[in-house]
């Protein structure tokens, strides 16, 4: 298990470790080699470990349409509802903008663009132009 420390120690570090070892794969040695070359699993096998992975939730559109899906923390209750915009805080929309990218900044006109916009072009202008030099440095 120490060695899937990336995949989190959790139900996914064990799903992992279940189908390495079930490929002939993955430390320990178990695992159904039964003889053969290890790594080598037969086709057979190989299907019905595919057959037997676990198959996420499926969900009804209707019920996705109205309701956050796995936004309840709680152990008991239910997931909230998606209400109308107008029960919202009006700060709340303003954090969905998300800001232009550098290339979209690069086609507007300077004179024309917000401070914000502005200092957010020369931000991202410095940061492009010393990645640049940075590359033609470490060439040479």
């Amino acid at each position: 298990m120490a060695g899937l420390v990336g995949w989190g120690g959790g139900v996914r570090g064990r799903l992992v470790l279940q189908r390495l070892r079930a490929a002939g794969g993955g430390k320990g040695g178990g695992g159904g080699g039964g003889g053969k070359a290890a790594g080598k699993a037969s086709p057979a096998k190989a299907k019905k470990a595919k057959e037997q992975a676990p198959v996420g939730p499926t969900v009804d559109k209707a019920v996705r349409a109205k309701t956050v899906l796995a936004a309840n923390i709680l152990k008991e209750g239910a997931d909230p509802s998606i209400r109308p915009d107008s029960e919202y805080p009006t700060w709340l929309f303003p954090l969905l903008n998300r800001p232009l990218p550098l290339s979209e900044l690069d086609r507007l006109n300077p004179e024309t663009m917000t401070m914000p916009e502005l200092q957010r072009f020369v931000k991202l202008d410095n940061r492009r132009r010393i990645k640049e030099n940075n590359t033609v440095k470490s060439k040479s």
